[in-house]
């Protein structure tokens, strides 16, 4: 769709759903020279032609463009009613105005060359307002300063508003504001100059003033695939998917963690927990593209990942607050999500709140997990008009979380994390991922990439002597380890030129041996990988290790 195209949709849909009469006159400001933008203290709307105003018109509505880089457009209408005589007497104020110029003095860029304009004068003290005008109104400035009114002036532009705008006579109340957004998007994916630009337009002319219209199909960002829930898709379609996105989950977890999303129609809750790089948070990932039809490399507007962080006592970092300093309510990543499942009703939107027990999870989750439970609202602030959020979306006082909304969390233990509580995983279905499959994840991730062909197979025989002897004693290691050690294997030797043998008895220091640490009871794990492991460096950790269980009782790899 090209730039015309999209200007006389626009139109359409503000005459279709706007509150347009028979008389309304309409006038465009979409050129690149007469499109809005910003300046000090106020907004430049428009510059259009009201020399053929008709007299009977009971309504204007000027249709403005604001660009943003790369692409984005802003396309908003302001509808004058109320004061439309004024309008009128300040188009004939300005004219008049203009008519007081000496004969032959100068005239202004902006005023028409026409042989009747040439007695026109500079006007002065004739000025109702010591401003200067032209003669006629072809070329109409309207500016909205910060009082939320507008302001017209007929010749040159200004870089910002006066400070004192009583200098300017019959400034016009605007009735409301339509706006749309190109390209159209999924909300929480608009670009942030965008969506502050209405937020600040709503400061300017008030937020209960200016509405959203849906003009365009969001068929861009949102596929037919992206609108099917995904109790409708048929489980051995999404293993597929899964596997094809890269996902390794030989013990059926696909097809638990798809149960657990959506076996209740009003709650969708699920923890996953365990061992740490086991593909917790990608099987969410890859279970919610797999949803929508997308790759890993597209963008998913309705996949939202919240990182938990150690300071959370209460449920601002999940759900906001209102911030004193910028007079707007700050909207945390998991609140847009729920702003954008409640918008798209027909599409799921996953959030996934990585590393859940990082915080302790009932301090800063009770809010939300109350509302999963009892479907009442999420109580965000006492305001009675909802109040301007940080990305420029209203937010409302009480919102409900949409049944079209997938919460996961994932949980290490570990002695970083806090334990979780019976209140939330009674609340939950939990599913643990610490079974680890190293050959048939290895045999998957050379078929992928035939390239690590050679690092496999260096490396797979101490991975999996050192993972048998681990595990039993809690120091197992997952996928991304084994993953990250046959890949840093390959590049060594590529890159590097260093010897086989030497890198992979380097890695197993560097990424497999650090995990190790405990007391007497682990003296027989640590001369079992002495002996499973015949590395230099690794055999020489190890004493170490034996060294420090003998003096002090106990020993860490990482200390």
């Amino acid at each position: 769709m090209n730039i015309r195209e999209r200007q006389q949709s626009y139109k359409t849909a503000v005459a279709a759903n706007a509150a347009m009469t028979a008389k309304t006159r309409s006038a465009d400001a979409f050129g690149v020279s007469n499109s809005a933008k910003v300046i000090e203290r106020g907004l430049f709307a428009f510059n259009v032609n009201f020399n053929a105003f008709s007299a009977d018109a009971d309504q204007l509505v000027a249709h403005c463009l604001l660009r943003f880089p790369p692409d984005d457009e802003i396309y908003f209408s302001l509808f004058i009613k109320t004061e439309l005589p004024k309008l009128r007497e300040r188009l004939e104020e300005m004219r008049a105005s203009g008519t007081s110029r000496p004969r032959g003095a100068a005239r202004d860029d902006d005023e028409e060359s026409e042989a009747e304009d040439a007695g026109a004068t500079e006007p002065g003290s004739g000025s109702p307002d010591g401003l200067s005008y032209t003669n006629n109104n072809k070329n109409v400035k309207g500016y909205i300063a910060q009082d939320g009114r507008l302001y017209l002036r007929n010749k040159s532009y200004w870089d910002s508003m006066p400070e004192d705008l009583s200098t300017i006579s019959k400034p016009i109340r605007i009735d409301q504001v339509t706006f749309s957004i190109w390209p159209p998007a999924a909300s929480a994916r608009r670009s942030l100059l965008a969506r502050q630009f209405v937020g600040y337009l709503g400061n300017l002319i008030g937020r209960e003033k200016v509405h959203e219209l849906r003009v365009w199909d969001d068929a861009g960002s949102v596929s037919p695939g992206m609108r099917r829930l995904p109790s409708s898709i048929p489980i051995g379609q999404l293993e597929t998917a899964v596997q094809a996105l890269g996902g390794h989950y030989p013990g059926g977890e696909v097809r638990r963690f798809h149960a657990a999303l959506n076996f209740l129609q009003h709650k969708h809750f699920v923890i996953l927990a365990g061992l740490s790089g086991t593909g917790k948070t990608q099987l969410a990932v890859k279970y919610a593209r797999a949803v929508h039809g997308l790759t890993m490399e597209a963008d998913d507007p309705f996949l939202v990942v919240c990182p938990v962080r150690p300071e959370w006592t209460d449920p601002t970092g999940l759900t906001g607050y209102f911030d004193v300093l910028s007079n707007r309510y700050s909207a945390p990543s998991f609140l847009q999500a729920v702003l954008l499942a409640t918008a798209h009703r027909d599409s799921p939107v996953f959030v996934i709140l990585d590393e859940m027990n990082l915080a302790r999870v009932e301090y800063y989750f009770s809010d939300v997990l109350s509302a999963v439970e009892t479907g009442e609202p999420l109580q965000l602030h006492t305001e009675g008009v909802p109040l301007e959020g940080s990305t420029g979306t209203a937010i409302p006082a009480q919102l409900p979380l949409p049944n079209n909304l997938f919460i996961i969390g994932t949980i290490n233990i570990d002695e970083t994390t806090n334990s979780v509580s019976d209140k939330v995983l009674d609340r939950a279905m939990v599913i643990d991922m610490s079974a680890v499959d190293l050959p048939g994840f290895l045999e998957k991730l050379e078929m992928r990439e035939p390239a690590l062909k050679d690092a496999r197979a260096a490396c797979e025989p101490h991975l999996l002597a050192a993972y048998n002897l681990m595990e039993p004693h809690g120091l197992g290691f997952g996928y991304r380890v084994a993953e990250e050690v046959v890949r840093y294997h390959a590049f060594a030797r590529e890159h590097l030129g260093q010897n086989a043998d030497d890198t992979t008895d380097q890695l197993m220091v560097q990424k497999v041996l650090v995990k190790l640490r405990g007391t007497d009871r682990q003296r027989q794990l640590l001369t079992g990988l002495h002996k499973a492991l015949p590395l230099p460096k690794a055999r020489k950790q190890l004493d170490k290790l034996l060294s420090d269980l003998d003096e002090f009782s106990s020993f860490q790899a990482s200390r």
